[in-house]
């Protein structure tokens, strides 16, 4: 009984053992707790059956919902000295780095205001060379210029008309129409990936074949 609490979970005390054959017949209680295993009529493909009255029920320890928390008052764990608090509070560090949390802000800040004087340079219509990280440049038309909070992450972002099929959409996104244009031909990009310029359409020489 005592290698079969490891196995089910209830304490031997609570057991009763019941042996049952290979086609699930009774044969008989094991109730001898100085009897061997081998003074019964065991055999190979029997089934030790047991009993539980320890009065649990499947699950009751699965349920941590049931389970009494130990809640401390918020006084006692600002005491606390060896808290993830205090080592937070020691090191300044997340919201405890109160002269980080506002450089960081000022740089944030900075850094839109960047974007939107870029943003101002750049007018409707102008043709333009987009460059994105790890991949080649693009010739497109700017169709659009501002925010997009509502569909994207926060700041300005220039909608673009690339010359080929390169982009992602038509202009709309989702289910809000920015710009009108071929699909696959549109695309939203930051401003400081936008060159204005004088960059002409590539003629791809269809108009000369009839």
């Amino acid at each position: 009984q005592c290698k079969l609490e490891l196995v089910v979970g209830s304490p031997a005390s609570c057991m009763d053992l019941e042996l049952y054959g290979t086609e699930e017949q009774l044969l008989g209680r094991l109730d001898c707790d100085e009897a061997l295993l081998g003074s019964y009529p065991v055999a190979d493909g029997c089934r030790v059956h047991v009993i539980d009255r320890s009065g649990a029920r499947i699950g009751e320890y699965e349920d941590v919902s049931r389970v009494e928390k130990y809640e401390m008052a918020e006084s006692d764990y600002e005491k606390r000295p060896e808290s993830l608090r205090s080592f937070l509070r020691q090191r300044r560090w997340g919201r405890y780095d109160a002269e980080g949390t506002q450089r960081r802000a000022d740089e944030q800040q900075q850094r839109q205001a960047q974007e939107a004087a870029l943003a101002a340079t750049l007018p409707l219509g102008a043709r333009c060379q987009v460059r994105l990280p790890g991949q080649p440049s693009k010739l497109a038309t700017i169709m659009y210029v501002g925010t997009c909070q509502t569909d994207f992450k926060p700041g300005y972002w220039v909608g673009v008309r690339y010359d080929e099929p390169l982009g992602k959409h038509d202009g709309s996104v989702g289910g809000r129409r920015y710009f009108e244009c071929q699909p696959k031909y549109g695309a939203f990009v930051k401003p400081q990936s936008v060159t204005p310029g004088d960059f002409p359409e590539e003629d791809d020489g269809l108009e000369d074949e009839l």
